[in-house]
This record gives structure tokens, C-alpha cells and sequence, in this order.
């Protein structure tokens, strides 16, 4: 196995016929936990570079099903399935609320888990996702594109079976009739301004549905978490870190 940045804690959770692998950065860290859920295909190890630079608080992620490694799971899964697992892998860390982060496949899931689970999500970032995964203008060839070629990065890292059941789980997927009811809850978008996959407008549709909603388009296409690692990171930090009337009045400006 190759080295994971930061060196985090890795373990596997065993819970309803799956084996699921997580990796703690800063495990036991005082604050809010931050959640991060990745691509579809993509495991623990793309993520770290990113993961592994913010600070002052537990970071944590898992390999879904297929994934990186966590084997296979035997049935499909839906999203609001998924959602509840990941929450119950939580309650196992001992995490009660959490910040929560999701980038592309994962941003739909991390809509999914703060409609499920409100009361235990303080804060949201979603990146480069969408309201809607069959929404017009998703367009998965430009993963070909030259930013991301150079990145070096190795994506997916996920079984045909693991693929096929993530691709599943949000088929004809929506959060567009849910988003409505987080009006509470302090949301940053982050969009590629190149995203040539999921378009920066997906951004704006999300900022249009919740309440409040905070919309950055950055430098990079559709791998800038991971091809802009720093950068992405610092903005995560900010927003998680800034004093709730701060957040506020940066929706309002």
C-alpha cells in the first residue's frame, strides 16, 4: 500500500454486510470533526493531499464499497442509504455534529446527508456537485482534460461492481426540492471556473435553493480540490473557522 499524507489512522467498520475503510486525521482532536466525501471511484489516498493540510480539528473520510480499501458490497445501495451508514460509522467515532464536506459524487451524498440529518451537520461545503446528477451539462469526458492529465492523479481507483453500484445509488438522484429546508445551516459552494464535468452553473442552482448560500468559483476544473490541495484547503478552514454572524453577513453581502 502506498503512503497516505499525513499519515492518518486507519481502520475498517463493519456494518451491515460491508467493510468499509476510514483513515482519522488528527484523531481526537478538540472542535468539530470534518467529514469529507469523495468522487465516485476516487479512495482515501487521492484525497489526503487535500485532507491532510486542514488543520485544528479531526478530519475523516472512508472508501465506499468497491473503492480503494473497502471490498465490494454484496447488494446495491441507495444514497439515503449510504447517508445513514456514514452517520452510524459517526456515532461510532463519537461525533455528534459534524462539519461536513463533498466533492462531486460526494457533494450529492453530503446534500443527502444534511437533509437526513440536519440537527448533527453545523456547516457545509460542497464542491464541484450538482442538485441533480442527470441534470443537462454533466459531461464526464472532460475528466480527460489537460489540467487534470497533468495532476498525476490516479482516478478511480474503484471495482467495475464498485462503480457500477455508486453510479446506481444516485441514478435519477435530486436534493432540488429538499435544499429548501436548509436554510439554517451555513453552506460554502466551490466550482472550477474550467469544469468542464460539472459546470459552475450546478453551483449556482444549489446557491439558488438554500438560503444563505455561499458561491466561489475558483481557479482549476473539475479536480481542483486535489490539483489546487492548498488553496481548496484554506478556503475550507475559513469558512468552517469563521464566527457564525461573520458567515452571515458574507451570504448577505
Amino acid at each position: 500500500m502506498s503512503r497516505i499524507s499525513g499519515r492518518p489512522v486507519i481502520g475498517t467498520e463493519h456494518l451491515y454486510g460491508l467493510a468499509l475503510r476510514t483513515a482519522r486525521w488528527r484523531k481526537g482532536s478538540t472542535g468539530v470533526p470534518l467529514l469529507f466525501l469523495n468522487g465516485i471511484g476516487a479512495d482515501i489516498a487521492a484525497a489526503a493531499p487535500l485532507l491532510a493540510q486542514i488543520h485544528g480539528r479531526e478530519v475523516w473520510t472512508l472508501d465506499m464499497p468497491g473503492v480503494g480499501g473497502s471490498p465490494d458490497a454484496i447488494l446495491p445501495y441507495t444514497a439515503p442509504t449510504m447517508a445513514a451508514i456514514v452517520m452510524e460509522i459517526a456515532e461510532r467515532f463519537g461525533h455528534s455534529q459534524l462539519d461536513l464536506a463533498g466533492f462531486s459524487w460526494g457533494g450529492a451524498l453530503a446534500q443527502q446527508i444534511a437533509v437526513q440529518f440536519p440537527a448533527r451537520i453545523r456547516r457545509m461545503v460542497l464542491m464541484a456537485t450538482t442538485p441533480s446528477v442527470g441534470a443537462p451539462g454533466i459531461g464526464w469526458a472532460a475528466l480527460l482534460d489537460d489540467d487534470m492529465l497533468a495532476s498525476g492523479l490516479k482516478l478511480p481507483t474503484a471495482t467495475p461492481l464498485g462503480l457500477a453500484y455508486q453510479a446506481m445509488a444516485m441514478a435519477g438522484w435530486t436534493s432540488a426540492a429538499m435544499l429548501p429546508q436548509l436554510k439554517n445551516m451555513p453552506t460554502l459552494i466551490l466550482m472550477g471556473r474550467r469544469d468542464g464535468v460539472v459546470p459552475a452553473a450546478h453551483g449556482q442552482a444549489i446557491a439558488d435553493l438554500i438560503d444563505g448560500a455561499i458561491l466561489e468559483v475558483v481557479p482549476g476544473s473539475h479536480l481542483f480540490p486535489f490539483t489546487h490541495a492548498a488553496d481548496t484547503a484554506a478556503r475550507i478552514s475559513a469558512f468552517l473557522e469563521q464566527p457564525a454572524e461573520a458567515t452571515a453577513e458574507q451570504a448577505a453581502a
